[in-house]
């Protein structure tokens, strides 16, 4: 098995030397003791397919997150003489309907990042007692995390958090008091945040899947239907989109745009059931999911069709152009960057450094039954002649992952097929990879161009 990446770590006793190798599907850990380094490598449980494991350890325990038979994971303790999983115990059941994404253990406490009903969530127990707890949190959708902890005997955490209200944040907090400190807040000049509003709101799916959204708008906005709204989605690969702070956003803010994230399957937000359900000969359900949200949000008066904007990049980029394929007449204006939209032709191209070890996530079109379903969906193999919204595509010369051609092609394509004469953009930024300018001030130009760009069709020249 080839592995995308290996790597070492320390736990926080300092007691062992780790060194994972992981692929997309499998982990193996092996170990030895940090005051021998000459001692050979253990491997701590033998790698199986499918089977993801991550060890820590803590006085002469291995505290081990795993999958195994828990596909939102559990945790389980092993001696250091016998660490294979036959003798594995339980110590955090697996739930179903919680994800467990990381474990941080200290002299008496054991910290688990989890995520429940689509929200991240610190829950601490005490290693004494067992009794455990959860940090309470002031806002209905934000981003949370467990900062960096060196010190092993402490009773007191270290965490980040943020929203798309509240700037970035650091607090420290005394898991057996219960009490927190601010420590540090990012200075945001001239930015109250009481003009702001967040919500956390869900859509429902064709199936009556409930897909949540993230939301924020400046305080006074009414539901009339009348308010301009920016969409953003990504839906791929098992990964959440953070709730974050954005201070260039204030200025859409505060010409009165509404900004949302939709949360659509594929993604991790709920757990690897959630990503299951929208990748593989499910992926439709991605796209589907944000047709839902941004139905939802037209019918609940937060916008109307003229008046909302979408935006994604990468496979997000897949995604708005399958949206707009699908139903075009729900968008005003569609933002594309880097977009993976001739899916067949690269999926096809095993010479290509991604392709192969991505038929997981999108399947193998080698197989028919994987051809013709993601042929149903591939946005470059589904441009008809129709009304399109106004569309920019952004590309770059130097993008490894999603070559500059798939935009242009989709571009080039829509040029010759639609119906419409909304504009039609194409950008090649003919010095940045796949992430965009990489300077400071070239990223802001960036933005400010696709800020511009959004506000002036929108009809917004304040």
């Amino acid at each position: 098995m080839n592995y995308s990446t290996c790597q070492s770590a320390v736990p926080r006793d300092r007691a062992y030397v780790f060194l994972t190798a992981e692929s997309k599907l499998s982990t193996e850990v092996r170990f030895f003791p940090a005051g021998q380094p000459e001692a050979p490598l253990t491997v701590l449980q033998p790698r199986e397919p499918d089977h993801k494991y991550f060890a820590d350890h803590r006085r002469g325990l291995f505290y081990l997150r795993t999958n195994d038979k828990a596909k939102n994971y559990k945790i389980v303790t092993s001696s250091v003489e016998q660490p294979h999983k036959d003798q594995w115990k339980e110590f955090v059941a697996h739930n179903p309907a919680v994800k467990i994404d990381d474990l941080d253990l200290f002299g008496g406490h054991a910290v688990l990042s989890e995520r429940e009903n689509g929200l991240e969530r610190i829950r601490i127990i005490n290693l004494t007692n067992q009794e455990s707890h959860t940090i309470d949190l002031p806002e209905p959708t934000y981003d949370l995390a467990v900062d960096a902890n060196p010190e092993f005997d402490t009773t007191t955490l270290r965490f980040r958090y943020q929203s798309l209200v509240t700037p970035g944040s650091y607090f420290d907090y005394e898991m057996e008091s219960r009490q927190r400190t601010l420590v540090k807040q990012t200075e945001v000049p001239a930015y109250i945040s009481t003009n702001y509003v967040s919500e956390r709101i869900f859509a429902t799916a064709s199936d009556g899947t409930k897909i949540p959204c993230s939301m924020v708008y400046k305080k006074g906005m009414t539901r009339n239907g009348k308010n301009p709204m920016l969409l953003y989605g990504y839906g791929s690969y098992g990964l959440s989109v953070p709730v974050t702070f954005s201070f260039p956003r204030v200025a859409l803010l505060d010409r009165g745009v509404i900004y949302v994230i939709a949360h659509i399957r594929g993604g991790g937000e709920m757990g690897e059931e959630w990503r299951d359900q929208g990748r593989m000969m499910l992926k439709r359900n991605t796209f589907t999911d944000f047709i839902a949200c941004a139905e939802y949000l037209e019918r609940e008066k937060y916008t109307s069709p003229n008046q909302l904007a979408i935006s994604g990049g990468s496979a997000g980029g897949l995604l708005m152009g399958a949206v707009v394929n699908m139903s075009p007449g729900l968008f005003r204006v569609a933002l594309a960057h880097v977009p993976f939209v001739d899916v067949l032709n690269t999926m096809l191209d095993a010479s290509l450094p991604l392709t192969t070890s991505e038929y997981i996530e999108w399947g193998n079109p080698n197989e028919k039954a994987a051809y013709d379903y993601m042929k149903s969906y591939s946005p470059y193999d589904n441009v008809t002649a129709q009304a399109y919204p106004t569309i920019l595509i952004r590309v770059s010369l130097n993008d490894s992952q999603v070559p500059y051609w798939e935009g242009a092609k989709f571009a080039a394509k829509l040029r010759a097929t639609k119906t419409d004469h909304n504009t039609l953009l194409l950008k090649t930024n003919m010095g940045a990879g796949h992430g965009g300018a990489s300077g400071r001030y070239d990223n802001l130009h960036d933005l400010a161009f696709d800020d511009s760009f959004l506000l002036s069709q929108l009809g917004i020249k304040h």
